[in-house]
Parts: structure tokens; C-alpha cells; sequence
């Protein structure tokens, strides 16, 4: 219990690449899981195999839940959805695209002559949706090119906010996990996280069925 223009389809990869040596790893993991939930110690893990063989030079990473590397894009058993087009974003149910005033006002200032009510509310839902798409489908992108060691020293010098707001699903998913995030916090963000990557959401809900 605890307290308190489109980019191209995302190619299959399975761990992120980071420079570094063995000791500047092992320090950075060590400050990592010190910053885990307590919930979640043991069940969480930063893993780099290739430095046990390769000291001197550049391994891989890859972060397991449960021993499962869960951020596998590769994994047809995977219970993260991975995205090869906007339009699977657009149509996929479990992104849920709230639509505001402001965001029809938009649209109404937009046109020429009155239109429906409730045709500029389908507007302004295909507009937005249009949008989170075409940022979904980047920040996948953008994952599969990570340097992991860049990205968590960033999130070590990064507020906990600043992670969570963040279009950077690496980010997101390290400060989900971070004990300093608590249990208020994680229940109020529920809204925030629809609008978030399927792989965000997994490490969400994975939390959140911690407290």
C-alpha cells in the first residue's frame, strides 16, 4: 500500500541503446530504482545484459516488468498496443479524446456561416484527433530511437511534472513509477492518461492497481 506531416511507421525494436560504461550504467540504474515505489521494487527492472560482455562498449537496455520485457514492439503477446498508422490511433477505443469550448470556438470562428452545434462538435473531435494522432505516432517513433541513458539522466534532472507532461513516453513511464509521484496524484491524472501512448497507460494502470 502506499502512502501519500506523419512521420514514418515505427520499426520493431525491443531495447534502447545507450553509450556509457559498465560503472556509469550501474551507477544511474542503482539511483533509478532508488526512486522506485516501493510497490513496485523486484517487479520493475532496468536491465543492460550486453555489459557483462562488452564493458567497453555501447550496450542496449530494456525495462522489464514482472521479468517480461514489456516494451518488446515485436511481441505479438504484448498487451501494449504498438501503432503503425494515425489511423489506427484515431480509431483505437482506448484513446479518448476529450473536446472543450475553446476547441469548438475555434472551429465556429473557423467557418463560413452558421453550422450545427453538433456538427462543430464532430469537427472538433476529428481535428483534435487528428493532432494526438500524429503526436502518438511520434513519440512511438521517438522511443524506438531512445538513447536510455540520455533520457534517464534528463528525467534525473527533470522536475517530476515536467516528466508526466512530457510527449516523451520514456519520460512518462519512469516518472510513473517513482515513488515521489503519490497516491493523490496518480488517481487525478486518470483523465490525462487517455490521452496518453498505450505503453504509458500500461505502466499507469500498472501503478495505480499498487494502492
Amino acid at each position: 500500500m502506499e502512502t501519500g506531416t506523419s512521420p514514418e511507421p515505427t520499426s520493431l525494436s525491443s531495447v534502447f541503446y545507450m553509450e556509457g560504461d559498465y560503472m556509469s550504467w550501474s551507477k544511474l540504474k542503482q539511483q533509478l530504482e532508488s526512486f522506485l515505489c516501493p510497490a513496485l521494487n523486484g517487479r520493475v527492472e532496468y536491465r543492460a545484459p550486453g555489459y557483462r560482455y562488452l564493458p567497453d562498449k555501447s550496450g542496449i537496455c530494456y525495462i522489464t516488468v514482472n521479468k517480461k520485457n514489456v516494451l518488446n514492439m515485436s511481441d505479438k503477446t504484448s498487451s501494449i498496443r504498438w501503432y503503425q498508422t494515425e489511423l489506427e490511433i484515431k480509431n483505437d477505443p482506448d484513446i479518448q479524446i476529450p473536446i472543450s469550448n475553446d476547441d469548438i470556438e475555434a472551429v465556429r470562428k473557423g467557418t463560413k456561416g452558421p453550422v450545427p452545434e453538433d456538427r462543430l462538435i464532430v469537427i472538433a473531435r476529428s481535428r483534435k484527433t487528428s493532432e494526438i494522432a500524429k503526436e502518438l505516432l511520434s513519440a512511438q517513433a521517438s522511443l524506438s530511437k531512445s538513447n536510455f541513458i540520455v533520457v534517464a539522466n534528463k528525467f534525473l534532472t527533470t522536475s517530476i511534472e515536467e516528466s508526466i507532461e512530457s510527449n516523451d513516453i520514456l519520460l512518462n513511464i519512469l516518472a510513473l513509477v517513482d515513488r515521489r509521484v503519490g497516491k493523490k496524484r496518480i488517481v487525478n491524472m486518470s483523465e490525462k492518461m487517455m490521452l496518453k501512448h498505450p505503453a504509458v497507460q500500461y505502466f499507469y494502470e500498472l501503478r495505480r492497481n499498487t494502492l
